[in-house]
C-alpha cells in the first residue's frame, strides 16, 4: 500500500514538472509568426522601376548593366505595410556592386524610387557588408564589428565589438547565396550574416526612426545584378504605424 501511494505521489509531481513546460512551448510557437514577403514568382506588393527590377530565377533581380545604368541608386519598396519591431530574414547573392537592405525608411520627396533611412548594407567587396548605413541619414552608423551608440549629434560611438570584420568577412560567400537576419527592436539593433553578428547599435539621437518602410537597394555605378528571395518577416511591435516625425539630417 505504501509503496503503491509512493508511485501514486510521484506520478503527480512528475506532471506538475512537465505540463508548465509543454504550456511554454506551445505558447512560444504561436508567438513565432514568420511571414512571407515574397512569393517567388511576381513582384506582388513590391514596387520598383521596371527598367532595372524583376523576377529571375525565384528571386526578385534588380540589374543595370553599362547599356542601361541608373543614374542614382534605385530601391525596390515593399507596399505592403510598414514596419516598426520586428525580425527579417532573407537570402542576398551578389555580383559587382554594393546593395542594401532598407528597414524603417523613408521615401525621398519628388524622387520616385529614391529611399533614405536605416540599411544593412553588403557588397560585393570586402569591407562594407553587415555594417549599418544611413542613407540619406547621416552615414555610417556602425562599421562591422562594431558595437556603436549614437548620441544628440547623430555621431556613432564605438562603446565594444561583435566579433574581427576580417573573420566575419571570411563567412560570407562570394557571388552566391548568402543569410541576412536583422533585428529591429526599440531603438536598438543587430545585423547577421550567415549568423554571425556583424553589428550592433543603439540610436539614442532624436532622429532615430521608430518604424518606416522596407526597401531593397540596386546602387548606381558599376554593371551589377543583385538578387533577393526567402524574405520571412515576423513583426514583434509597431506593424504599420506612421512614421515618427524626424529632424533633417545628411
Amino acid at each position: 500500500m505504501l509503496r503503491t501511494l509512493r508511485i501514486a505521489l510521484l506520478s503527480v509531481m512528475t506532471a506538475a514538472v512537465v505540463l508548465p513546460i509543454v504550456n511554454s512551448s506551445t505558447a512560444s510557437a504561436a508567438d513565432d509568426k514568420w511571414e512571407s514577403l515574397f512569393d517567388g514568382k511576381t513582384l506582388k506588393n513590391w514596387d520598383g522601376n521596371p527598367a532595372f527590377w524583376s523576377v529571375k530565377d525565384g528571386a526578385i533581380t534588380g540589374q543595370t548593366t553599362k547599356e542601361n545604368p541608373t543614374k542614382g541608386n534605385t530601391f525596390i519598396i515593399y507596399r505592403g505595410g510598414e514596419v516598426g519591431d520586428f525580425e527579417l530574414k532573407l537570402q542576398y547573392k551578389i555580383v559587382g556592386g554594393n546593395s542594401g537592405i532598407q528597414y524603417r525608411s523613408f521615401e525621398v520627396k519628388d524622387n520616385k524610387w529614391v529611399v533614405g533611412g536605416y540599411q544593412g548594407d553588403f557588397e560585393a567587396g570586402k569591407t562594407y557588408s553587415g555594417i549599418l548605413y544611413g542613407e540619406r541619414f547621416r552615414g555610417i552608423l556602425a562599421n562591422r564589428g562594431q558595437k556603436t551608440v549614437i548620441g544628440e549629434n547623430g555621431k556613432p560611438k564605438v562603446v565594444g565589438s561583435v566579433g574581427d570584420s576580417a573573420e566575419i568577412q571570411s563567412k560570407i560567400k562570394n557571388e552566391d547565396w548568402n543569410d541576412y537576419h536583422i533585428v529591429a527592436k526599440g531603438n536598438h539593433f543587430k545585423h547577421f550574416i550567415n549568423g554571425t553578428a556583424t553589428i550592433e547599435c543603439t540610436d539614442e539621437d532624436d532622429a532615430a526612426r521608430a518604424n518606416g518602410i522596407l526597401a531593397l537597394q540596386l546602387h548606381a555605378g558599376p554593371p551589377m545584378v543583385v538578387q533577393f528571395r526567402k524574405i520571412m518577416i515576423k513583426h514583434t511591435g509597431g506593424k504599420k504605424s506612421a512614421a515618427s516625425p524626424q529632424k533633417k539630417k545628411d
